[in-house]
């Protein structure tokens, strides 16, 4: 009897041994499959470590920014264009994390987890990617950056739809230059999309922060008087502004970009009101664009004393943000508080025309402004195209926004700035550029948008 305890004893520890170990071996194979599949030791995919069987990726008027043609891989036709959607798709090598190529590799190649890379074998490529990525506003885009270093988004916020996603430096990708490695200056950051990746001093985009906070504990905020030196005395030192602007009301502050009036409001307001309105408009937060995660931005003031909190409250101090977030927030305030998550894939399409996967509209859960807040806000952001830049400069758009000048450490020029809204009902787009060492936002990030703007009118 004995004995038959045991045995069945060591059977029990054997099944369960048996079960355990193919629990483990589903969910390894589950997590790691496309990654296995996808390597590039895989010889019916790669060549010389560069993807050349994969399925295609298209632009959404159709145009094709990648496919395979026999044991080579092909890009657009056009050279710009191959230039400005370097970043969004990605080189073969895995150089782009965030490209297509790198996040979605297992689509491309074809792999499942319930038939490997059957489809590979019976098709010779894998699914077709089409982005909603625009051509034209793309090259628009591209030239319009010229030399510079820098990014331009456009998003619509009643769909999330992300139009352009440039980044510069960049190349050719059917032409890869072979200087990159010597060349670090030129090519400084070239493999990085910015994005959705980079990260910058803000500079007076901020403020749209800082009036959000202002409308939202000031009751009388539009009607207190103001008065502007050209500087601002705190207990720890000054806040200097550009010029003196003399008697102002809080929209007028805005219209002026009015440094001293800012930082004397997030004083009033302090520490807490302000982290905590940062905190709501996710200026702390990643997310994901796709599977591509954004870089996570930085505004805390644990250690502030009232002249960082009044730096801060004008995009200084240590703050940085994300482009792809400040384009979001834009988005949410044209869309009455609603802020909607970006998406650059349309769908996904397997070889035999199945839709596999397809892009969504979904509202943002790390990022709140309330409704009447957003109305405020684009009321502000309105006034200040109308009253201090000009509606000529943004032909037939109808534009809300707020430049930046953003003065950064290194001694160079300020990083460039300029985030904004259509509010067109045929045209809901918002739109952000940054220039590095750019100088002025109104004098050099503004033409760019409306460039690009004006390409997809």
């Amino acid at each position: 009897m004995k004995h038959t305890t045991k045995r069945a004893l060591a059977l029990y520890v054997l099944v369960v041994a048996f079960f355990a170990g193919a629990v483990i071996l589903t969910v390894t194979l589950y997590v790691n499959g496309g990654n296995w599949a996808s390597n590039r030791v895989n010889r019916h995919l790669y060549s010389g470590g560069q993807l050349v069987s994969a399925g295609s990726i298209y632009a959404r008027d159709g145009e094709v920014l990648a496919k395979s043609d026999g044991a080579k891989r092909e890009y657009a036709k056009n050279k710009a264009l191959r230039a400005a959607t370097l970043h969004t798709v990605g080189d073969t090598a895995g150089f782009i994390a965030t490209g297509m190529h790198s996040v979605y590799k297992q689509e491309l190649s074809g792999y499942s987890f319930i038939n490997g890379v059957y489809l590979l074998k019976e098709y010779g490529r894998g699914s077709d990617i089409y982005l909603t990525i625009d051509p034209k506003a793309s090259i628009a885009a591209y030239q319009a950056l010229g030399n510079n270093k820098g990014t331009v988004g456009v998003y619509n916020y009643k769909t999330g739809e992300i139009l352009c996603m440039v980044s510069t430096p960049t190349y050719d990708i059917a032409n890869k230059p072979k200087d990159i490695a010597e060349n670090l200056e030129k090519y400084e950051g070239v493999y990085m999309n910015r994005f959705i990746s980079g990260l910058y001093t803000p500079g007076s985009v901020m403020k749209v922060m800082t009036a959000a906070a202002a409308i939202e504990n000031i009751p009388d905020i539009y009607t207190r008087p103001f008065e502007c030196t050209g500087k601002l005395q705190t207990a720890s030192g000054v806040v200097t502004c550009p010029s003196v602007h003399g008697k102002l009301d809080f929209e007028k502050a805005m219209n002026k970009s009015c440094n001293s009036v800012f930082a004397q409001v997030a004083i009033e307001l302090g520490k807490e009101k302000i982290q905590a309105q940062a905190d709501a408009m996710g200026l702390n937060a990643a997310f994901k664009v796709g599977r591509a995660m954004t870089a996570k931005g930085t505004f805390s003031l644990a250690t502030a004393n009232d002249l960082d909190l009044g730096w801060a409250s004008i995009g200084q101090y240590t703050t940085l943000t994300n482009p792809c977030r400040m384009i979001t927030i834009m988005g949410a305030i044209a869309n009455g508080g609603v802020g909607l998550s970006p998406f650059a894939v349309d769908r996904i399409v397997s070889p035999t025309k199945t839709v596999t996967q397809r892009g969504t509209t979904t509202v943002s859960t790390v990022l709140t402004i309330n409704a009447v807040t957003a109305q405020k806000l684009k009321e502000l952001l309105r006034s200040n195209v109308k009253n201090s830049y000009g509606d000529s400069r943004f032909p037939g758009l109808q534009m809300c926004g707020k430049t930046g000048t953003a003065q950064v450490q290194d001694g160079k020029e300020p990083h460039a700035w300029f985030v904004g809204f259509s509010q067109r009902a045929d045209l809901p787009l918002a739109v952000v550029v940054v220039v590095e060492n750019g100088g002025s936002g109104a004098g050099n990030a503004i033409p760019i948008a409306n460039k690009v703007l004006q390409a997809l009118v």
